[in-house]
């Protein structure tokens, strides 16, 4: 069975802003805080890390940032899927900005990860595109826009809601998450509160002043938007 993240969900992870003994310690860190407000968060681990990463955290759910689709043989140089698997992390990421993919690698990508019960987290760089993967039905895309990835701009709200509306359209249970340009805690509540079932942050965390500090105003307002979507459906 796949392990999913329950919205209102987080993601984040290092990318190559940071390496060696400084991703454990931002993966405890993580770890701490969706311990602390109660939340499901991905985290995106470098390959060398993942099984540490592992072995030393207890609530984050790691992702790989990438996969190919060989099987057990040949093949140095590839990302086997079943090494993913035995690494313990429970899900891979698809087609992002830095490592994109071909339609059709996507798709026998999603089919592969779904033999092993691995989530696939697909990214896709506009409506079309997302219309495209959403019919290879991944359990989450990210519709972020590639010139917005590793920026302090975020997605215009009609752009968000958009995507939205034509993902939810065609397969309500794909997750949808926002993550191109997020850097404080006001944008998570907000795109939470559209009705978005995640948001994430890389860059927006770790090129801030206070990291850590950064981290812990978003996680906080994911729990905020917890509570008042709660609130809001005991309500109606």
């Amino acid at each position: 069975m796949k392990t999913l993240p329950k919205a209102p969900f987080f993601e984040t992870g290092v990318k190559s802003y940071i390496y060696g003994d400084d991703v454990l310690k931002y993966a405890k860190a993580v770890d701490e805080a969706a311990i602390k407000y109660e939340i499901d968060v991905l985290f995106i681990a470098p390959y060398t890390d993942i099984r540490r990463v592992i072995e030393n955290t207890e609530k984050i759910i790691v992702t790989a940032p990438y996969m190919d689709t060989l099987r057990p043989g040949r093949g140095i140089a590839d990302i086997l899927p079943e090494a993913i698997k035995a690494s313990g992390a429970k899900g891979v990421i698809l087609n992002h900005c830095e490592k994109v993919m071909s339609l059709p690698a996507i798709k026998q990508t999603i089919d592969r990860a779904n033999e092993l019960e691995l989530f696939t987290f697909a990214c896709a760089d506009s409506l079309i595109e997302a219309k495209a993967i959403a019919q290879f039905h991944p359990d989450i895309i990210n519709p972020e826009p590639s010139e917005l990835i590793g920026t302090v701009n975020a997605s215009d709200i009609s752009y968000v809601k958009e995507t939205l509306k034509l993902i939810k359209g065609m397969f309500p249970d794909i997750l949808v998450e926002q993550a191109a340009g997020i850097t404080n805690g006001a944008q998570v509540y907000e795109l939470l509160m559209i009705g978005n079932d995640g948001v994430g942050s890389a860059s927006g965390i770790l090129k801030s002043p206070d990291p850590i500090a950064t981290l812990h105003d978003m996680l906080s307002n994911v729990k905020r938007a917890k509570d008042d979507l709660c609130k809001h459906k005991m309500q109606s």
